[in-house]
């Protein structure tokens, strides 16, 4: 039977916890242009070979910005606006020059009369409309609570596409449960199909397409291209947010471990580490609600590659983590109270830009 310690004792085990690494202020030695205004939600954007931008709107547009010209794309699936539900993340297919793919992430409601779930589609576009669109995943049963959609997509160097649902505030039933969808990463071929060595695959009542599990709402998601592991953050309930590094078939213990507490103040649970479930490389206590995330290769800003960039909604700053041996041992604040932080982007020409709801598209740059 487990029991619940005082609140005082798991209050300084964070807080020993937490303040292992060195966090300094906001730097000034970077300023910032905004290149694409008037965006209210930039939940996710790419880069086209041409340089010009997608961007997607969560009240559900998709938006073409080329030339200091935004064009809507049409042709988007039915998309409810259902809390933190609605467009989510884009993300280019490897061999977009060739193939023309775009791969989204959504809210959808497909499949039963109310509520709705994640999704991933994947379309084409010509003349400003989305054209063969193929509805890859759709996940399973729908739910009426606008909580934890997730969604972050990402291809490795083999074509997977990887995506992250959130557990859609049903944290007792699906984290845990294979055969659920919810709190999970996914892996596809970029087709769709189920990939023949998914950790999973063999269990009669699994939910084949699961890559890993124990996922509360993961918002950023990318591979390390030093070690080609996928990294993954994700929001904790209060307290306890968390960077993953993601590996096939493991559990990341939502919610039988987790260095947060409920929101009202009462303990979610005694534990933060428990054998057969993997332990985060960094957690926020309190919360800094990340979303968004970029590792940096870029030689453009004196001392940043290989950081990696977390984007703050609800302290509104970008968060610049110094990694030593898989280990954040320096925080460092950027963009302060520019607004909240949703996406974060290496740009092709090594500039970092990042998507900040109410002002658009930011560009940072160095002074020097």
């Amino acid at each position: 039977m487990t029991l619940i310690k005082p609140l005082l004792s798991i209050v300084l085990c964070l807080h020993v916890f937490t303040c292992a690494q060195e966090k300094k202020g906001n730097n000034t030695e970077y300023t910032y242009k905004v290149v694409v205004s008037g965006i209210d939600n930039p939940w996710g954007f790419v880069f086209l070979p041409d340089q010009s931008l997608l961007i997607t709107e969560k009240s559900g547009e998709l938006i073409h910005f080329k030339n200091n010209k935004k064009t809507t794309i049409s042709g988007l699936p039915d998309i409810p606006q259902l809390g933190q539900g609605g467009l989510l993340d884009i993300a280019l297919h490897p061999n977009y020059k060739d193939n023309g793919w775009i791969y989204f992430s959504y809210a959808s409601s497909k499949g039963e009369s109310s509520g709705a779930n994640t999704a991933l589609m994947r379309a084409k576009i010509k003349n400003n409309t989305l054209i063969n669109k193929e509805l890859l995943y759709k996940a399973t049963p729908n739910y009426s609570s606008g909580d934890h959609f997730g969604s972050r997509i990402l291809f490795d160097a083999n074509n997977y596409v990887f995506f992250s649902i959130g557990e859609r505030g049903q944290r007792d039933i699906n984290p845990q449960d294979i055969t659920r969808d919810g709190g999970k990463i996914y892996r596809l071929h970029d087709d769709g199909s189920i990939p023949k060595d998914n950790p999973f695959v063999n269990l009669p009542k699994a939910k084949k397409a699961i890559y890993s599990y124990g996922h509360r709402n993961p918002q950023g998601m990318i591979i390390n291209p030093v070690t080609n592991k996928i990294w993954a953050h994700e929001h904790g309930p209060k307290g306890g947010d968390e960077i993953n590094i993601i590996s096939a078939g493991k559990n990341y213990g939502w919610p039988l471990v987790t260095y947060g507490i409920n929101y009202w103040g009462t303990s979610i649970t005694d534990h933060t580490e428990m054998e057969g479930m993997e332990s985060p490389i960094h957690q926020w206590t309190p919360s800094i609600a990340p979303s968004g995330m970029c590792y940096v290769t870029s030689n453009k800003y004196a001392g940043w590659q290989n950081n990696i960039l977390v984007g703050s909604l609800k302290f509104q700053f970008l968060d610049r983590c110094v990694i030593k041996n898989n280990t954040v041992i320096k925080e460092e604040r950027l963009l302060e109270n520019v607004g909240r932080i949703r996406s974060v982007v290496q740009g092709p020409d090594g500039f970092i830009y990042v998507g900040i709801e109410n002002v658009g598209i930011v560009k940072i740059i160095p002074k020097n």
